[in-house]
């Protein structure tokens, strides 16, 4: 997937999430405006401390799973397991680098972020 601009990590992580929203059925207007507000904080974020690049991309899929689970439940659930009803996980936990969604019940790595 030739999503990743280096340049712009926050316009990868929007690109990234996005597709990950999309791909499990979850891309509607409250999920894109949680994605939307992420994105912003992040940015300031990323402002404050640049060195902090590698990170931006699974702590704004982080952001967005912890805001679905206040207003919408559970994101993303597990593809790994025959019971889908247990989330994925960014790993590493600080979102970077290569954040990858994880399933913490059967211990396998599922997809990268982006990769749903």
């Amino acid at each position: 997937m030739d999503i990743v601009t280096p340049e712009d990590p926050v316009m990868t992580a929007r690109a990234l999430v996005l597709h990950d929203l999309e791909q499990t059925g979850v891309a509607d207007p409250v999920s894109v405006s949680l994605l939307e507000d992420a994105l912003s904080q992040r940015a300031w974020w990323l402002e404050q401390w640049p060195a902090g690049r590698q990170f931006v991309v699974g702590l704004v899929a982080q952001d967005v799973q912890d805001a679905l689970l206040e207003s919408a439940g559970r994101w993303p659930l597990c593809t790994a397991c025959e019971e889908a009803t247990h989330a994925l996980y960014v790993d590493p936990d600080l979102g970077g680098p290569d954040p990858r969604w994880i399933c913490e019940e059967a211990g396998l790595v599922v997809a990268p972020v982006g990769g749903l």
